[in-house]
Formats: C-alpha cells, structure tokens, sequence
C-alpha cells in the first residue's frame, strides 16, 4: 500500500463511498446490484453498457449518479441520423473582429464531459459508434490533425433495448470490449415496485445532494489500484479468462458454445473490478468472492456464441457459470 495512503484517508473515502450510495437510493428504489457495478466501474476507471428493457429507470439512475457526483454531465440520445461532429464536436469560422481575419475554431461536442450516456447506442450507424471508441480508449479527441484531451475523469455509460432490434446496429466486438462492465437491468420485485410507483406519482420529488466531486473520483480510481490481490486469485483470474477461448480450453461446454473468447483486456477489466468492489465493501484486499460475483458482467459481452449455443438457448452467462464451476481455483 503507498505510504500517502493512510488509514484515516482510506475511512474518509469508504464513509463518501457510502454517502454516495445512500444519495443515489433517494431516488432509485432497489437495483442494489445494478448501482453497485455502476460504483465499480466508476472507482475502477472503466465505462459501462447497461441493457434493459424501456421504463426500468436507466437514464435516471445515471442522471442520479451525475447529481449526486457534482460532476458535468452530458446526454446523447442516439439515432440514426446522428453524425459523428454531433458527438465530438465542429469547427466553426470566426472572424476577429479587430483585424478582420477569419479563422476556426474547433466548437467542442457533448463527449467534453465527466460524465455522458450515451442513450440507446445501438441505434446509430457504426461510423457514428466509432466517434466514442477514442474517447473511451484513449481519453482524447482528434480532429483535423489536433488532438484534444477530455476531462477527468471520464465515465461513458450507455444503454441500449434488448427488444426492439428491427433498425439497430449491434455494436461491435471492438467497441464491446470497450465496456469495462455488462449490467443487465431486471425488472424490479412486488415490493419494490410498489414503492416505485408510490414514491414517483405524488406531487414531491427527491432532491440528490452531491456528495464528491471529481477530485475525490480519481483519488478513489487511485486508491482502488493500490488494493491488493494474492497471486491465487491473479492465477484464477489467469485461469478463467484463457478457458473461455475454445481452441485452448479444457471444458466441453465452452468447445461446444464458444466461436471466440475473451481476450487479455477481460482479465485487466476482472481485476480492476474485483478490486474496487472489495474497496466498496470495506476490504484492501479482492478476494475469489469479488471475482466470482462480477465475473458475468465483465465477460458476457466478450464471449462470442457458436450456432450450437444458440439452437440449445445458452447465454454466454451460462457459460460464465459453467467456466466457474470447471476452472479449479487452485494451479
């Protein structure tokens, strides 16, 4: 652990930590999980897609996150026929009034932000897909042989409708990979959504106070790489990743369900993750638990499906579980 890290400041965090999620629970009734991996890929520097169907409250509980962040925040609704300048920006012709001369001027888009949805992604053609995939990478923007920097931090969460596919544009592996986390949105339980439906259909709404700002962000995205990790759980992670690759892998089912696998980016995404969920539940250490529980999110949408799996309806979640049961976590 470094030595500028002290416990005090370590407590400090964790206590934010827990005022954040207590800002967000104000207005989103249950989802614990689903706001959990969103914190996780907040404090682990990655961006996040969430999939859902309509009228589960994703653009609300990111535009929770923002609020209660203190951080800038930007909406994209994608459709199809958004062009790549509505996202990273133009340049314009000025004139300088004093001498009369004209010039550009690169006009910044949305994309400059701490935070930005991109809503219903996978409505907009791939050229325009591709406008994000720097930015997500590489934390820049080029335009006309300038490269620009975006802010810190720098956190994209996208949604996309899992229903309506007739005019989509599924997004491709390139860019999936870029996606530190997977979450999938359920539908909520009897009791909660009762309490949705009494707590959004009266006259008085919530109002989320900001709890940190963006400083305190990135000193926690800092404090989250310094948790440790046994070389145990860095073998299992190892171990895991390389069985989900069929031309490599032991396990029958994967051999039978999986064209391609994850690739050495899933294995840096679960070890982030497993660490800033261990820091979330008070812990300086990730554990087999923490890779376990967020294995799915992370892998599921690096795992590309054979006909096989399909005609049997397996989910590249089955195969998350079944790789946890096969892949022993001992060497």
């Amino acid at each position: 652990m470094n030595d500028a890290i002290t416990e005090q400041s370590i407590q400090n965090h964790l206590v934010k930590l827990a005022a954040l999620r207590e800002a967000i629970a104000q207005v989103i009734v249950g989802q614990r999980d689903v706001v959990e991996q969103l914190l996780i890929g907040l404090l682990a520097g990655g961006h996040c897609l969430l999939e859902g169907v309509p009228g589960l409250g994703k653009t609300l509980l990111v535009r929770s996150l923002g609020q209660a962040l203190a951080l800038d925040f930007h909406r994209i609704q994608f459709t199809p026929d958004l062009m790549p300048s509505d996202i990273v920006g133009t340049e314009i012709l000025e004139e300088d009034h004093g001498t009369g001369k004209r010039y550009f001027k690169f006009q910044q888009g949305p994309v400059f932000t701490n935070l930005l949805l991109a809503d219903e992604l996978n409505r907009t053609p791939p050229k325009t897909q591709s406008a994000l995939l720097e930015a997500m990478q590489e934390r820049t923007i080029s335009y006309a042989g300038v490269t620009h920097v975006l802010p810190k931090p720098f956190f994209v969460l996208a949604t996309q409708n899992p229903l309506e596919q007739a005019g989509t544009y599924p997004l491709p592996e390139a860019q999936l990979d870029r996606f530190l986390l997977h979450i999938r949105v359920d539908y909520p339980d009897e009791a909660e959504e009762r309490a949705i439906l009494a707590q959004t259909t009266g006259s008085a709404g919530a109002d989320i106070a900001a709890v940190m700002d963006g400083e305190e962000v990135i000193a926690l995205q800092k404090l989250t790489r310094e948790v440790h990790i046994g070389d145990d759980v860095l073998g299992w992670i190892t171990r895991l990743v390389r069985a989900s690759r069929p031309q490599a892998s032991a396990v029958q089912a994967v051999r039978d369900w999986v064209r391609w696998g994850a690739g050495p980016r899933a294995g840096q995404s679960l070890v982030l993750a497993a660490k800033a969920r261990a820091l979330i539940h008070g812990r300086l250490a990730a554990t087999r638990e923490d890779v376990a529980a967020l294995a799915a999110p992370v892998l599921r949408h690096r795992l590309l499906l054979s006909f096989a799996a399909e005609a049997e309806q397996r989910s590249s979640d089955d195969v998350v579980a079944v790789l946890l049961e096969s892949v022993p976590f001992a060497a």
